[in-house]
């Protein structure tokens, strides 16, 4: 019972991402926007994690000693806030913009033909991870980075891409807005998602 009733009280700390902190963010944001309130919670869930830190390594004389435990609360407390507010200032950025004027039209596309080796030179070639791969004008699967990695070191370079492309992905259309396509990305942990119009890959 009291370890719950500890737990409870310990989860109440306005400590952001915790529910104290979020409760904190939700009252800042009767009076300022979403963001601002945001960031001011994870500022204030970091200095608790610094003050966290600093009892765990070196505990509090006389009452309490340094402790493991609360050095690894530290370090998830300020990771969290801080990925937190960087999610919520993404999402705020793309807040009514269409996936038209943020994806990528420039980028390289392979054939179900093509090889590995192909593929790996166009990797490390330049910035783009994931590669759309196209039969004709058709879409049919996705050569992403770790499928290619994982192709290289199954199969030989010169095996076609389409024993290792991946055939179940997903899509987003050019009108959509670009904070759900966002929110999909995170969802499904995908690097990049094909943009389609009409059967036809005008980006990513």
């Amino acid at each position: 019972l009291w370890v719950n009733v500890a737990l409870a009280i310990f989860n109440l700390l306005p400590a952001f991402p915790m529910d104290g902190g979020r409760v904190l963010r939700a009252l800042l944001a009767i009076r300022m926007n979403y963001v601002r309130a945001t960031r001011i919670a994870a500022s204030f869930g970091q200095a608790m994690a610094f003050l966290f830190g600093l009892v765990g390594l070196v505990g509090v004389p006389g009452l309490v000693g340094p402790n493991p435990l609360l050095i690894l609360i530290a370090v998830f407390v300020w990771m969290g806030a801080s990925s937190e507010t960087t999610l919520v200032e993404v999402k705020s950025a793309l807040g009514g913009i269409p996936v038209s004027q943020v994806m990528i039209t420039d980028f390289r596309t392979l054939s179900p033909d093509d090889t590995l080796a192909r593929a790996a030179q166009f990797l490390l070639a330049g910035y783009q991870q994931d590669f759309p791969v196209l039969n004709g004008d058709k879409l049919v699967g996705m050569l992403t980075r770790s499928a290619l990695v994982n192709g290289l070191a199954r199969l030989d370079q010169h095996m076609p891409v389409a024993n290792a492309m991946e055939t179940d992905f997903r899509t987003a259309h050019p009108a959509e807005m670009a904070e759900a396509v966002f929110l999909r990305l995170q969802n499904c942990k995908c690097r990049s998602l094909p943009v389609l119009r009409d059967g036809q890959l005008p980006g990513i």
